[in-house]
């Protein structure tokens, strides 16, 4: 981003204090639709660099607006420098009937403060003390002011009405923006507003729980320059999945076989409603034709569980009812008529045989597979020979145990970077990894690393993982089918990935967090298609 705000100023000659001002006018109209301007009360604190300068700014404007502003310097002018000074200078000037401007550099001039100025309630308060430069934690008198913060929001929290929302300038002070992990005390926003594009910390969870609603701000920088910033992370948008659906709408000469072959291998004695949930998952996505093959003793209770659409094939199995390596060759020739499989969920990984099973359909398979859960543990540490490729890729779709499995660790700390665990395994095996969890991330064999913004905590639940297989797996094959050589595997996980997030949000909005199943996102992924494209949803009209 620095890089971005320089060229930004020196190829197109926009002045960087035009940048400072375009930000602060994106604050004021995010306070504005929070809290309203005209005849309210907001206070504005600032540091002495750059974002306490857009702070200041964006007092001014709101104070010309009608709001009556107060603000806090955590220093003084003369100590600041640049495009800061120049707004802190013009924020002091207003000092009088509907601005007040405080100089405040020690913790004895902050608690009086409290005491006698700021003893009053606000419509909103401006969080511009530290932006993208921090890299330590936040101590003193800067500590003490993110425990002010804190208070607010436990009066808040008890229904107070005279609390005030927070708003933070591009990133809530107290973070690094280039790590997901915290460093220390951090002020939590309800709404942050960052400029340009998100930073790690804004998107990166846990510290993204930190900024509320994120809202990016568009300040006058060429998208150009965003593009030849080369990134390797991404955040997934509407208008990728959107892009997917339309590519693989229905025609008027759509039918089965066009849409796509899935074959879920899954589920044992014992565990069949994994294979269900998979092969649910797959049929609801839109594919033409899922078969579900699983161990003959369990395929009874599975074909009972399977919506009526949805074909099993009973596979050979040990004396312990789980999958053996005598079914291959059965499980290969079923493959010929499959453009995907998809191998893992309730499969057990327990016995050498099965562990043998699992290796060699990933090593002779000659569609897209998708490996999910126990298919995961059977190749768990994963074998440095084994690789995925552009013409028959793999996808692995572990949770973070599963992703300590395949990289051969116990030690948590290991995924205390996401973003690079993933990105490194990927790159390492040539496979795509989905790496679950809260913001689950598409890690794509290139090194780039894609973001999932959709989602919530309730979909944390039984079998979520199992459904989230089958909708990847009916994505791939409606993907293979529908474009064959010209189908993109990473952005068909990418678009499935987002559109099971949202049909989870879906869920959530009809029956609410708490009681969420699985298969309640599995019933709202045909209202999640028709809301990003409506358009490709609704029958041609026929004709007269």
């Amino acid at each position: 981003m620095r890089k971005i705000d320089l060229e930004t100023t020196q190829r197109c000659g926009i002045p960087s204090l035009t940048l400072m001002e375009n930000a602060a006018a994106a604050v004021a109209r995010a306070v504005a639709e929070l809290a309203g301007v005209a005849d309210q009360s907001i206070l504005v604190l600032c540091g002495r660099g750059n974002n306490g300068g857009d702070g200041a700014a964006t007092a001014r404007l709101l104070a010309l607006s009608g709001a009556k502003v107060d603000v806090v310097l955590f220093g003084r002018i003369k100590e600041t420098k640049g495009d800061a000074q120049s707004n802190f200078e013009k924020a002091r000037s207003l000092d009088g009937d509907v601005s007040r401007f405080f100089e405040c550099a020690s913790a004895d001039e902050w608690h009086a403060l409290q005491r006698n100025e700021l003893a009053q309630p606000y419509a909103a308060v401006i969080d511009a003390l530290f932006g993208t430069g921090l890299t330590r934690p936040l101590e003193g008198l800067y500590s003490e002011v993110i425990t002010y913060l804190g208070e607010l929001r436990r009066v808040r929290d008890e229904d107070t009405p005279s609390c005030a929302p927070i708003i933070s300038i591009d990133i809530p002070s107290g973070l690094n923006a280039d790590s997901s992990q915290p460093i220390g005390v951090a002020a939590q926003a309800d709404v942050t507003v960052t400029m340009t594009a998100p930073k790690p910390a804004n998107v990166l969870p846990p510290a993204a729980s930190y900024n509320g609603e994120l809202i990016v701000a568009d300040i006058g920088s060429p998208r150009e320059l965003v593009q030849e910033a080369e990134s390797r992370l991404f955040v997934s948008e509407e208008a990728d999945a959107r892009r997917w659906l339309i590519k693989t709408r229905y025609v008027s000469d759509s039918y089965k076989n066009s849409h796509g072959h899935v074959l879920v291998i899954a589920g044992s004695r014992g565990f069949t409603g994994a294979a269900a949930l998979c092969g649910n998952a797959a049929m609801r996505s839109g594919a033409g034709l899922v078969t579900v093959g699983t161990p003959v003793s369990a395929q009874p209770l599975v074909a009972a569980q399977v919506m009526p659409e949805v074909m099993t094939a009973s596979l050979a199995e040990t004396d312990r009812g789980v999958v053996s390596d005598e079914a291959l060759s059965h499980v290969l020739k079923l493959a010929e008529r499959a453009n995907v499989i998809a191998i893992g969920p309730g499969l057990s990984s327990e016995e050498d045989r099965t562990r043998a099973f699992v290796r060699a359909v990933v090593e002779q398979r000659q569609t897209p597979l998708v490996v999910d859960a126990d298919g995961l543990n059977c190749l768990a540490p994963w074998p440095a020979g084994l690789r995925g490729s552009p013409d028959l890729p793999v996808i692995l779709t572990p949770h973070p145990g599963e992703m300590l499995r395949l990289i051969g660790s116990n030690d948590k700390s290991a995924l205390d970077d996401r973003v690079a665990a993933a990105s490194e395994f990927s790159v390492a095996h040539e496979v795509i990894v989905v790496l679950k969890g809260t913001r689950p991330l598409v890690a794509a064999p290139d090194g780039r690393v894609f973001i999932n913004p959709t989602g919530n905590p309730g979909l944390g639940t039984a079998g979520a993982g199992d459904t989230l297989t089958g909708v990847i797996a009916g994505f791939l094959a409606q993907a293979y089918a529908t474009l064959k050589q010209e189908a993109d595997a990473l952005e068909t996980v990418i678009a499935a990935v987002y559109i099971s997030g949202v049909a989870g949000d879906l869920a959530a909005e009809e029956i609410g967090m708490r009681t969420m199943v699985a298969s309640d996102i599995r019933e709202h992924l045909g209202a999640a298609i028709c809301a990003l494209d409506p358009e490709g949803e609704i029958p041609l009209p026929r004709s007269e």
